[in-house]
């Protein structure tokens, strides 16, 4: 046990120390978007991203739930923000998904159900965020964001491709080849609905607070906020494409910048991009610093005992 202490301990401080050190080489290129940003629509987008991170949490603690392993709040948010902390340390994916399942094992996770959630969380964010996308940008964006068009064919694939009878079959097989005992209770419709309802709330509070900064840098009126909605959405699915296909760092902020041609000049856009970055990952730490703190003392929940290796 002291073992496994000593090693989560380490993963906690690279992790931070990883944060801490992508906080600071942000901030001196958004200090000058900041200054021309209110103390009210600092707080408010701070708010919303917190709301957001809060419902991408929730999602991932349905899918568990449906895969057989409910948790209290307290407990799931302790597994899953301080298991986000990961994506700061190099490798990020694989950081974070190995800290979920080694924190779920406390609480009688199979390291199944953990892989499972976790790789359903990506498929779902994309669909819902493409939906998102579809739905704000084509009209109001228009050409500064023709150069993506492309992925509007993502989404019918990834429609089908959430339906249960699939997500099913793929996980069975990926079990299978692993060598793992399949999953003793399969995913249904109305767990992905669930899961989907939760990714497009966390949409709605991420645009919410992308709007606030915006509006702060000097866009206003309805398109503004509209765009906001989908230059987030459309920026974090390229951002989750690049992971799997190559396309160059800063991925996300040259399609946020895009997205916002229409209402900001490049400059403001650019900090728009920073300025969001800077207060998602403040949000991280924030949110994994007040789980870890209300999980301290807990008792650990077990739902089921954990597969033995």
């Amino acid at each position: 046990m002291s073992r496994r202490k000593a090693v989560r301990g380490l993963f906690l401080l690279v992790a931070l120390g990883f944060g801490a050190w992508s906080l600071a080489g942000q901030w001196g290129a958004v200090s000058d978007g900041f200054a021309r940003l209110s103390w009210p629509e600092l707080a408010g987008a701070f708010v919303a991203v917190l709301g957001a991170l809060g419902a991408g949490m929730m999602m991932w603690r349905s899918l568990l739930a449906e895969f057989g392993s409910p948790l209290s709040l307290t407990s799931a948010a302790k597994i899953f923000f301080i298991g986000q902390l990961g994506k700061y340390i190099p490798g990020s994916a694989v950081h974070v998904m190995l800290a979920q399942m080694e924190m779920g094992r406390d609480h009688g996770i199979p390291r199944s159900r953990s892989a499972a959630a976790f790789f359903l969380t990506y498929p779902i964010y994309l669909a819902s965020g493409l939906l998102v996308g579809v739905v704000t940008l084509p009209v109001i964006g228009g050409d500064s964001v023709a150069r993506y068009a492309w992925l509007l064919l993502l989404v019918p694939v990834l429609v089908v491709a959430l339906h249960p009878a699939i997500v099913n079959a793929v996980i069975g097989f990926g079990l299978r080849r692993l060598r793992r005992p399949p999953l003793e209770r399969p995913l249904t419709r109305r767990g992905i609905l669930a899961a989907v309802g939760w990714a497009l709330a966390g949409w709605a509070l991420y645009g919410a607070h992308l709007a606030l900064i915006v509006h702060g840098l000097g866009a206003t009126g309805t398109d503004a906020v509209i765009l906001s909605f989908g230059a987030f959405a459309l920026a974090w699915c390229l951002g989750t494409l690049a992971i799997v296909f190559p396309a160059g760092a800063g991925v996300r902020e040259v399609a946020m910048v895009a997205a916002l041609a229409p209402v900001l000049d490049r400059g403001s856009a650019i900090a728009a991009a920073l300025c969001s970055r800077l207060i998602v990952s403040v949000g991280d730490l924030v949110c994994a610093g007040m789980a870890g703190a209300a999980a301290r003392g807990s008792v650990p929940q077990t739902s089921q005992p954990a597969e033995k290796h």
